[in-house]
């Protein structure tokens, strides 16, 4: 993996380069092995949190660990382009618009013993807009290549704090045109259904159950580009104890090893029903 600005990281992309880089600052990673019609995104993955911040932070480690979405790059990593977020959403949300990105309050909880310099905020507000510079060319390349594209937005959920039954996975869709891609939603729902989990955990998917897909990353895609549809995807954090802080890597595996296949069977279908 290279370390690269993200002028070259742009400049790799309009160029049709194969690569896998990680910013300069260390705030976002991008691999791409093959110019496919699809992308997988993780912006939630990140766990780093700058150290500037440690001591004006009130929020414990496990706190904004319990918040992120860990292994969500680790469930996509094999597919030929994936970009993800290096850094706690604490830091700054790459789902939430520039205005919103930098929390004063997370999860209904103050986040800083003092507020933060406009210093402090510019610093991260740059590493957003950068990951959305490098996502704009992305986006900008394959739609040029394909004439369409689609990206899977990969994120999980804490289940356990709801107090009814949730699904295994449910898809947001509220931002995204629903006429035009109804039958690619439904078929990524129906597949989602039917992966198998150790441990005799269930699989069970629906759309618009928990989340409705109002991230930015998603409107920021939506918005941009006429001919990419985004699906946001979450899985309920059946791969760890979201309580003790515990991983399980059979699960992270085994949703890695079918999204394998099901994941680019369904971007070939997409593309074959919606390329010109």
């Amino acid at each position: 993996m290279e370390r690269l600005s993200i002028e070259a990281i742009i400049s790799k992309i309009n160029n049709e380069e194969l690569f896998h880089a990680v910013a300069e600052d260390y705030s976002l990673t991008l691999k791409i092995d093959d110019y496919v019609h699809y992308a997988c995104a993780a912006v939630h993955d990140g766990h780093q949190f700058r150290k500037e911040l440690w001591e004006n932070c009130i929020h414990t480690e496990y706190e904004r660990w319990y918040e992120e979405d860990p292994e969500t790059k680790h469930m996509v990593i094999t597919h030929p382009i994936v970009i993800a977020g290096c850094d706690s959403r604490f830091e700054y949300d790459l789902n939430r618009g520039p205005e919103e990105a930098v929390f004063v309050t997370a999860w209904g909880k103050k986040l800083w013993h003092k507020p933060l310099s406009e210093a402090e905020k510019m610093k991260s507000l740059k590493k957003h807009e950068n990951f959305y510079k490098v996502v704009h060319a992305l986006i900008s390349k394959l739609e040029e290549k394909f004439g369409v594209s689609i990206v899977y937005d990969m994120h999980s959920y804490n289940w356990k704090r709801w107090d009814r039954e949730v699904p295994t996975w449910n898809l947001g869709t509220s931002n995204v045109d629903n006429n035009r891609f109804a039958d690619d939603i439904e078929s990524w729902r129906q597949s989602l259904s039917e992966l198998h989990f150790p441990n005799h955990i269930k699989s069970t998917s629906k759309i618009n159950n928990t989340f409705q897909g109002n991230g930015y990353f998603l409107k920021f895609i939506t918005q941009n580009f006429q001919n990419t549809l985004v699906l946001a995807t979450e899985i309920a954090k059946i791969y760890c104890d979201e309580y003790d802080y515990v991983i399980y890597p059979e699960v992270v595996a085994a949703v890695e090893k079918q999204l394998k296949t099901r994941l680019p069977e369904h971007a070939t279908n997409f593309y074959k029903k919606h390329a010109k």
